[in-house]
């Protein structure tokens, strides 16, 4: 028996859960040992690595999460906010750390989050990439040093298929601003934009999400002035950038106290 970490994936039918199925398979750090899918998938009771065009792998895909995860030290989650919240509760039962880079969720869906946390190591960050957390930082650090003749707004990218907007990493950002400016994000934000919406208020944090192709992921922070503009950017080519973020906060949580933590903790820039 290998004395890997085992890792359940769940959503493996995605994009990004066959991006995760590889990275963990590629590691030498983890070994996958669970594939979860939803309800009435056709991938259901399905060797994996045949489900996925590959040979057998040994790996059942399976709808039952909570025998899944009994048998694992990690579940890495990039699904619905529903799915989320539900396997938020299932890892905990499990004592397994779960990694979350699922976007999108309400209010309710964090408390719920959080009630979980509190009997379980859970690593949850709108975006998984390094890049994209030290523009957190940057964007935090630099709204800081700037008063509100600096209009801040956020604008992202992303393909045809995201469903959720503006982009978890965008909100990510756009608290970063808020914290920057020691403001609510909810006190400020402005998202929707249409018709005669009249000048702009001074000190609002503005949203734009465009959407189209392929587009893995771009982010802009404009800070606007009159006479000059600042813009930190962040462009993701490569999807994979992602689920190795992933594994490295799934890697750095294992043996770590229950809780709530994100990227900034797992790259100690906190």
């Amino acid at each position: 028996m290998s004395e890997l970490p085992g890792v359940v994936v769940t959503g493996v039918s995605g994009r990004m859960g066959q991006m995760l199925v590889a990275e963990v398979n590629a590691s030498e750090g983890a070994e996958l040992v669970g594939a979860v899918e939803r309800a009435g998938h056709d991938w259901i009771g399905s060797d994996l690595g045949q489900a996925t065009g590959g040979v057998a792998s040994g790996v059942k895909v399976t709808d039952d999460a909570l025998e899944a995860f009994a048998n694992a030290q990690i579940v890495i989650d990039f699904t619905t906010p529903e799915a989320s919240v539900a396997h938020s509760v299932l890892t905990a039962q499990a004592r397994a750390v779960h990694v979350i880079g699922t976007t999108g969720f309400s209010d309710d869906d964090l408390q719920k989050l959080e009630a979980a946390a509190r009997h379980a190591t859970i690593v949850r960050a709108g975006n998984m990439s390094l890049g994209v957390n030290l523009l957190v930082q940057l964007t935090k650090q630099v709204a800081a040093a700037l008063d509100e003749d600096f209009d801040i707004e956020i604008v992202e990218s992303h393909h045809r298929h995201k469903v959720d907007a503006p982009s978890g990493t965008a909100l990510m950002l756009g608290e970063a601003a808020a914290k920057g400016r020691g403001v609510s994000l909810e006190g400020v934000s402005d998202r929707g934009r249409d018709g005669i919406t009249g000048a702009r208020k001074r000190g609002n944090i503005g949203f734009a999400s465009l959407r189209g192709g392929d587009v893995v992921g771009e982010h802009d922070v404009v800070f606007a002035a009159d006479g000059e503009r600042i813009v930190l950017r962040h462009l993701a080519t490569d999807r994979a950038i992602f689920a190795r973020g992933a594994l490295k906060a799934a890697l750095w949580a294992l043996g770590k106290d229950p809780g709530s933590y994100d990227m900034l903790d797992v790259l100690g820039l906190k």
